[in-house]
């Protein structure tokens, strides 16, 4: 069998293994943090991460997809784990950016809903003052 294809298949079953990994990972351990963020709303919480999971999925397993073809072709066992180590390396970058992509905005969302709730009154307004010199 050819070394290039034998770079394929395994490139393939590291990074599809990695992508479910991470994605799984970041679902059962980012559900706290999005209800959080969606102050408590569980419904809206599980939807929420459902689709990132999705998204997570399709974008990590495009790029993938797009990255699989080998520049050259591979003629040995030494060649064989430095083209594997490379693709690896860029698909772990990718991921590793999608997720700290994914928390900084779940971050920015967390901020701007406790800044909301800091600045409501701490009782409701019973009437409105006239502003001076009216």
């Amino acid at each position: 069998m050819d070394l290039t294809v034998v770079a394929y298949i395994a490139y393939l079953l590291i990074s599809v293994g990695l992508t479910v990994w991470v994605a799984r990972t970041l679902s059962r351990n980012g559900r706290i943090f999005i209800a959080d963020v969606l102050q408590g709303n569980e419904k809206l919480a599980d939807a929420v991460n459902h689709l990132l999971v999705v998204g997570f999925y399709l974008v990590n397993l495009g790029f993938v997809s797009l990255y699989l073809k080998a520049a050259e072709d591979i003629p040995d066992a030494a060649r064989l784990f430095e083209a594997l180590s490379a693709k690896l390396g860029v698909v772990l970058l990718v991921l590793g950016v999608m997720h700290l992509g994914n928390v900084w905005v779940l971050n920015k969302m967390r901020r701007r809903g406790i800044m909301e709730r800091d600045n409501t009154p701490p009782v409701q307004p019973q009437g409105w003052t006239a502003p001076a010199g009216a």
